[in-house]
Order: structure tokens, then C-alpha cells, then sequence
């Protein structure tokens, strides 16, 4: 078993007990952040928070702390990096204190769902799902290193998408999870929603500690982790919004993460982890996504990252730092001038 494994074999949190009342918060103030909430003919409960309906910043935030199993903090804030000529006027806040369970157990975005155009009514579905019924299911390989599984429902699980799922994937969820019907919850948010960019913006950290894990640095040494991005207008354009809350990390998101080990780990992790190693970094993502014929996998992985990272280590009390922000770039691609 490796060192992530052997620290969240012996993590007896739930990520899905932990979210619970979240969720039930979530929903309380359905009215207040612009959801709409649904059950199924089953009993499954479905929270609209942007296709259908407004939804909110604030219902984002939320959404972010639910994706993170109840082991995460988010919050916004204001003020921006570098002077007029840099500064953006709000910004999302990240910070775990166990980061490895809270972002890759629990935030990623790793479970495929899928149903083709006859099992979904006339039209193909997907969506990669995220949050604490991945833990679960546990259908991603990525469960077998870290070496946890949740047992605890109800459970809820994100969807980034523009309509509800179709049954046959509802009903595939329920089965893979062990749930009944009346303990799952689904919460949609399209990106082209205030919910749904403020979300995702909120991955910064977990996009961290996602490149960590694909750099092959020992996940159980990476002990706490804060982070933040600046958050963009959410864009009608389904393309357009993606791109925005990606650039909004690759171009403006700051991670400090706090490690033990091996000194010239942590340096090599903080030197390899910025998108600026990357062979893409330096255009919009939304361009880059263009040219390589909207194809992810073309993509250079390393551009998947934060822009600037701080790496401190418990062990000498030393602290590497590198990349930096573009946020030159970003008002260009977000700020219209009065």
C-alpha cells in the first residue's frame, strides 16, 4: 500500500456524511439562492441550480463545499493582484485541511456517465459526475490508490449539464452507490450559470492536487492546502464560459500547499506544478480548445494546473514558490472598458 493509500485507509471520515447537511442547508435556501428543487416519480431529488432557473453566487459556494465532501472551505473575496492595471474585484477563496480527501476522493470530477441517444430521449447524455458519491460507487481507479471508500448514504453527486439525466443514468448511479431512491441527491449546474462558474472556479486547489498526483508526488505528504482564483462573469455561450473558468485557474489561481518528505520533493513539485511548464500555456483556453478540434485529450496535461504555487515544507520549514499570474490576460479576455 503506498503513502496515500496508508493515510486515507486510516481516515475514517465520510465525505457523504460530512456533505448531509449541506446539502439539506442547500436546499433550505432554495428560495433565497434561485434553485429549484424536484423529486423524481422514484423519490430521487434533483436541485436546478442554473438551467431552469437563476441560481446564485452564493448557491456556488455552497455547491463548492458540498463537492468537497464537508472538508473544504469556500468562500469569496474581494480585491484583486497587482494594482489597477491587474486587479479583478472578486475572487474564490479554497482551504482543506486534508485537501487529498477533500479534492481527489471527493471534488474531481472523475466519474463517466454516459447514456446514448435512445436512452436519453433523443439525445446523447454525458457528464464527468463529482462530489461524495464518487466515494461510493468508487468506479474510478483512482480509489484503489488512495484507498478509501465511503459506506455512508444519502449521498449527493454534481453534475456540470444543461438538463437533468435520464433515467438510465439515475438509475445506474442508484445501483453503483447502494442507494435507494429517496437517499440521493443531484444537484445540476450548467457552467453558463452564476452557480455553476462559481463552482468550478472553486476547483482550483483540487486542479493541484490533481497535477501533484499525474507528477507522481507522494499524495499522503501533502498535508493542508489553501488556494484561490479570480471569478469571471458566466458567459451564455456554453464554450465561452468553460473557458472562462478555466483561464480563470490557469491564468489566476494561487495554491499553497503544505507538505512533509523529502525536501527536494517539495521543490520539484512546486517548480513542476504551475501551467506555465505547460507547451499550451499563454492563450485562452477556449482557443486552445478550438485548435486542437475540442478535443481534451490533445491537450497538454500540464496545462491543467494553477497559475502561481507556494510549497512549504513541514519537515525544514523551507518554502518554494514559482509561476506567477497573468492577469493582463485575463482582462483582456473578460473586461469590456466603459
Amino acid at each position: 500500500m503506498n503513502e496515500a493509500a496508508k493515510v486515507l485507509a486510516a481516515e475514517r471520515s465520510s465525505v457523504n456524511e460530512l456533505a448531509a447537511p449541506l446539502v439539506t442547508r442547500l436546499i433550505g435556501r432554495a428560495d433565497e439562492w434561485r434553485l429549484d428543487v424536484q423529486r423524481t416519480d422514484a423519490g430521487v431529488t434533483i436541485v436546478d441550480a442554473g438551467i431552469n432557473t437563476r441560481g446564485s453566487v452564493a448557491a456556488g459556494l455552497a455547491v463548492g463545499e458540498i463537492c468537497m465532501g464537508g472538508l473544504g472551505r469556500v468562500r469569496l473575496a474581494s480585491g484583486g493582484e497587482g494594482g489597477s492595471e491587474g486587479s479583478w474585484p472578486t475572487w474564490v477563496e479554497v482551504a482543506s485541511s486534508q485537501p487529498v480527501l477533500a479534492c481527489l476522493a471527493s471534488q474531481y470530477a472523475g466519474w463517466s456517465l454516459s447514456a446514448s441517444k435512445e436512452e436519453g430521449g433523443g439525445r446523447k447524455f454525458f457528464s464527468l459526475g463529482s462530489g461524495p458519491a464518487r466515494a461510493l460507487a468508487c468506479r474510478e481507479p483512482l480509489f484503489e490508490e488512495l484507498g478509501y471508500r465511503d459506506r455512508v448514504g444519502p449521498a449527493v453527486l454534481v453534475l456540470e449539464v444543461d438538463r437533468a439525466p435520464p433515467p438510465v443514468v439515475i438509475d445506474k448511479i442508484l445501483r453503483d452507490c447502494g442507494l435507494e431512491p429517496s437517499q440521493l441527491t443531484l444537484v445540476l449546474t450548467p457552467t453558463t450559470s452564476l452557480a455553476g462558474s462559481t463552482q468550478v472556479v472553486a476547483r482550483v486547489l483540487e486542479v493541484a492536487l490533481h497535477k501533484a498526483h499525474e507528477l507522481g508526488f507522494a499524495l499522503g505528504d501533502i498535508v493542508d492546502g489553501s488556494a484561490r482564483a479570480p471569478l469571471p462573469a458566466p458567459s451564455p455561450d456554453a464554450g465561452v464560459a468553460m473557458g472562462r473558468t478555466n483561464d480563470a485557474i490557469l491564468y489566476g489561481g494561487q495554491v499553497h500547499l503544505t507538505v512533509a518528505g523529502d525536501d527536494e520533493a517539495a521543490r520539484e513539485l512546486a517548480h513542476k506544478l504551475p501551467s506555465s511548464t505547460s507547451r499550451d500555456y499563454g492563450r485562452s483556453f477556449a482557443d486552445i480548445f478550438r485548435d486542437y478540434e475540442y478535443d481534451f485529450y490533445r491537450i497538454d496535461g500540464a496545462l491543467f494546473a494553477p497559475a502561481e504555487v507556494w510549497v512549504s515544507s513541514l519537515v525544514s520549514g523551507r518554502t518554494w514558490h514559482a509561476g506567477k499570474l497573468d492577469m493582463g490576460l485575463l482582462r483582456r479576455l473578460w473586461l469590456d472598458e466603459a
